[in-house]
């Protein structure tokens, strides 16, 4: 595969209660890319937001479900999930702020 570009590594952000909870943390939950690595992921959060810095990330693979259709056996697409937590002197990521 290509090299990833930091466009291409955030895919979308993670609307549930569990992420909601965590921004009071200045902890943000993205989906991403399933080849991207922490490296990666962190730059691709500071350069698509300005003003902000990431201290850690955490990631997490999920594998896909089997789903039937009839006899038929698939599976669904495996995704990846990271966890980005900002410095104290960071500023906040805008598309969470209306939310």
């Amino acid at each position: 595969m290509a090299a990833l570009q930091y466009y291409d590594v955030i895919l979308k952000p993670v609307i549930t209660e569990k992420s909601m909870d965590g921004m009071s943390e200045k902890k943000y939950t993205f989906f991403v890319h399933p080849e991207a690595n922490k490296s990666q992921i962190k730059e691709a959060v500071e350069k698509m937001f300005d003003g902000v810095k990431v201290a850690k990330v955490n990631t997490i693979n999920q594998d896909g479900k089997k789903k039937r259709r009839g006899m038929t056996i698939g599976q669904t697409a495996k995704t990846k999930k990271a966890i980005v937590q900002l410095t104290e002197e960071s500023n906040e990521i805008e598309i969470f702020a209306g939310l």
